[in-house]
């Protein structure tokens, strides 16, 4: 017990089930009696393969288990007297029954948890895709509409200002070009359906529809396993912010894309030959704080870094995932 709760590995292990099994059954064994307290200390090495397993395992697991007891209960002195009284026979039958109620039983629950957990994950993912669609439309009908009204306006008087005044109201007109550029790619962002799909998958997509309409490279190596649908969706947002930072601000030539699994940690590095990181931040700019504020959301961490001469960025994403057995 004290080293399947030390060791991941070892409680999805069948043969340390089998082991723990066997050593539980040696001890009925051991005490020479088939009704033997250590028939209950033997029931409890059920618990994990029934939890772990998938229904129909878990029986044959159970069936499996009934067998072996029952040579150990010959073992132990069971003969034809047993079958000639009714108390003897009932304790048997009971005896042989529980296993199979026990094994049944969590396994059922814990199958049962399972899809419990899946119907709230498609839940939630149909709540975000919801709320996201509908960001996604209020920018684009009200706040960009907005954007150019009053883009429109500026452009309309740049002509009639005085000569102090011209430098100001061509920075506004750059300014509020961005913010439209800012908004359509939000607005893309958001319509982007996670799906189900891996995050690799999801990163590698991104990646082409930027490489067809830039100059740079850009490569993704490495995998990722199927993560929560919560999890992906942030995940993605962040590499998605960084790799457009690469492309449009830093005006990089090459963007490489790393992703890789270790020890429970997923990490995902993003890392251009571009300007590097401003000194300042640019007016209006929150990409890098609304990153922050995802991967705090996910519980992972986030660093910018840039190369030694100034140029480059690595933008390093670490998320902790928990490893599920598969059913």
């Amino acid at each position: 017990m004290l080293l399947a709760a030390s060791s991941e590995r070892l409680r999805r292990s069948p043969l340390a089930w089998s082991v723990d099994g066997l050593v539980a059954l040696g001890l009925v064994l051991a005490s020479e009696d088939w009704r033997s307290p250590f028939y209950l200390l033997a029931l409890s090495t059920l618990i994990l393969p029934a939890v772990t397993l998938n229904l129909r395992m878990a029986a044959l697991w159970g069936f499996s288990f009934v067998a072996a007891y029952l040579g150990v209960a010959v073992f132990c002195g069971l003969d034809a007297r047993t079958l000639d009284s009714t108390i003897r026979l009932e304790t048997l039958a009971t005896h042989l029954l529980v296993p199979l109620l026990v094994v049944l039983a969590l396994s059922y629950a814990s199958d049962l948890l399972v899809r419990l957990r899946r119907e709230e994950e498609r839940a939630r993912t149909l709540a975000i895709d919801s709320e996201r669609r509908r960001i996604a439309w209020e920018l684009h009908d009200s706040a960009k509409q907005r954007v150019h009204s009053a883009h429109l306006l500026l452009s309309s008087v740049g002509d009639r200002v005085d000569a102090g005044a011209v430098s100001t109201v061509d920075q506004a007109l750059r300014e509020l070009q961005a913010a439209t550029a800012d908004m359509d790619t939000s607005v893309s962002e958001l319509q982007t359906p996670v799906d189900g799909r891996r995050l690799d998958v999801l990163v590698r997509e991104r990646a082409a529809e930027l490489a067809a309409i830039c100059s740079a490279r850009i490569a993704v190596q490495g995998d990722a396993p199927q993560l929560p649908a919560t999890l992906t969706a942030h995940a993605y947002r962040i590499v998605a912010e960084a790799l457009l930072n690469a492309v449009r601000h830093a005006r990089a030539d090459n963007i490489d894309i790393v992703i890789a699994l270790d020890n429970g940690r997923l990490t995902i590095r993003v890392s251009d030959d571009g300007h590097g990181l401003p000194q300042r931040a640019r007016p209006g700019a929150h990409g890098m704080t609304f990153m922050g504020h995802r991967a705090a959301t996910i519980g992972a961490r986030l660093n910018f870094t840039s190369g030694r001469d100034g140029r480059g960025t690595t933008v390093a994403l670490d998320i902790p995932i928990a490893e599920e057995a598969p059913r």
